[in-house]
């Protein structure tokens, strides 16, 4: 059985001297492959290959290699190819003035091929051992990133225990959330913290005694101050941790019982000062809890919840938010029979 050798390197040269461009593809051709471009909109053109190392000339016409570098590194598709600058002007301040550009390397002409080999090796190198790191914290950043996922998961369970009748509410909510904030035209990733977020919003009711939490009739006015404290209990649980999800959970858990009118606990925010993740959230569990049995209250028809929704749209709820949640309103219901309890 034989085994398929690695791919070689590619190296891109950019020279408008036929003779350099002879001379440096002679000394690279057997080891590696090799593109070549003659002025700075060529390379542009040919960069597209993504070559792992570019050997650059400085003085071109129209774009000298300064330039060229430059908008190289302003590219995030190809700020990481490492450049060497190859040049016949040998005074430091050039040198300075190419490293400041986001050079590696300089080679001063004219070319001796032991040394342009030897640079072009070590270069390339020290690439594949970046690559490497950084694939190896790609990997485990994703560890930790499933880690704490799974943690927030054991969270969001541990408050479905603590206020059992809720059942998979966390998990519709999450849903629910997450459709409204796509509608919206939120940041495809900023959905996702958020679905992995919501499902944090009652974490503070982990502090509420259970007498209160069951309680089948109404809490009276002592009760109602302690039931009220699960959002700043939730925000406090969930402190220490400044990822993008855990941010979105601490705004959620603290907020979700805000009203749009400024009506709401714990701080009486109005509006747009509301953080956009509770406002979101806000709908999610409202209509969530309509629908839903609770010690005190039987549930409702999806009609009657998504009616209720909308009259206290600009009130209760960020009108927009709202618009965008009645826009959805058959995939709001599969939700919420997919996860029934």
């Amino acid at each position: 059985m034989s085994l398929l050798a690695p791919p070689r390197a590619t190296v891109l040269i950019v020279d408008d001297s036929a003779e350099n461009l002879q001379l440096l593809n002679g000394i690279l051709s057997p080891h590696f492959r090799v593109l070549i471009a003659r002025n700075g909109e060529e390379a542009l053109k040919r960069v597209v290959h993504q070559p792992d190392l570019i050997l650059m000339d400085i003085v071109m016409p129209d774009m000298d290699g300064y330039t060229l570098c430059q908008q190289l590194k302003a590219d995030a598709s190809y700020c990481d190819i490492p450049v060497i600058f190859i040049s016949v002007n040998g005074r430091p301040e050039d040198e300075v003035r190419g490293f400041e550009c986001g050079a590696i390397d300089y080679i001063r002409k004219p070319f001796y091929g032991p040394a342009v080999m030897h640079r072009v090796r070590a270069q390339l190198a020290a690439q594949h051992r970046k690559l490497g790191l950084l694939q190896a914290l790609r990997h485990e950043a994703s560890e930790l990133q499933r880690s704490r996922l799974v943690m927030i998961e054991k969270l969001a369970k541990a408050t479905a225990f603590k206020d059992e009748e809720t059942g998979l509410h966390v998990l519709r909510v999450a849903h629910y959330a997450r459709r409204i904030a796509e509608s919206y035209g939120c940041d495809p990733q900023w959905c996702e913290d958020l679905f992995y977020a919501a499902p944090l919003h009652d974490i503070g009711k982990i502090g509420i005694p259970d007498a209160i939490l069951g309680k089948p009739g109404k809490l009276d006015d002592a009760e109602w101050v302690i039931m009220q404290s699960h959002t700043e209990l939730g925000a406090q649980l969930l402190e220490g941790d400044d990822t993008n999800v855990m941010t979105l959970a601490r705004a959620i858990a603290l907020h979700h019982h805000e009203r749009f009118d400024g009506q709401g606990y714990p701080k009486g925010l109005r509006g747009t000062d509301i953080p956009l993740e509770a406002r979101i959230v806000a709908i999610a569990d409202v209509f969530d809890a309509l629908i839903s049995a609770r010690p005190y209250k039987s549930a409702m028809s999806c009609d009657q919840a998504f009616a209720i929704i909308e009259s206290t749209a600009g009130s209760h709820f960020d009108p927009q938010l709202v618009d965008h949640f009645l826009r959805h309103r058959d995939a709001m219901v599969s939700i919420s029979h997919t996860y029934q309890d």
